[in-house]
């Protein structure tokens, strides 16, 4: 089988949760999106603020991983509120800003209008632009 390559939309601290838990999550814990997924695909975080509560935006991948396995599971944060999660084994973090590399992506279709491309939170794009985003993360995690 051959991997996907997936971006899923978060602030930045909540993935750097998700790398402390050697998780995953997209679309607050909706099932759709992460039972697409399969073990060896490819996930990477882009992040459009740094705290989900802040105004201050960021404009940057902050993580990269692969998906460790078939399981998705269930888990209850509260009474109200049980996302569902992959397993992923994270292999970077930083600050990619995605300004330098807007007019190379390809899953952009609208440059001017780019942040639409990320509207649904999480959406699969083809190895080569996965490839542009990955070569620019620093090398160690």
């Amino acid at each position: 089988m051959t991997s996907k390559f997936w971006i899923i939309v978060a602030s930045k601290d909540h993935v750097m949760q998700g790398v402390s838990l050697g998780i995953a999550q997209a679309g607050h814990g909706n099932r759709s999106g992460l039972v697409r997924m399969h073990k060896g695909d490819m996930i990477v975080y882009y992040s459009p603020k740094a705290q989900l509560e802040s105004t201050k935006t960021l404009h940057a991948f902050t993580a990269i991983g692969e998906i460790a396995d078939e399981e998705l599971f269930q888990v209850e944060e509260s009474p109200d509120f049980k996302p569902f999660r992959r397993k992923v084994l994270y292999t970077k973090t930083g600050e990619v800003r995605i300004a330098p590399l807007i007019q190379d992506l390809t899953f952009i279709g609208n440059k001017k209008s780019w942040g639409y491309a990320f509207r649904f939170g999480l959406l699969e794009i083809p190895k080569e632009d996965f490839d542009r985003i990955l070569e620019k993360f620093p090398s160690s995690r």
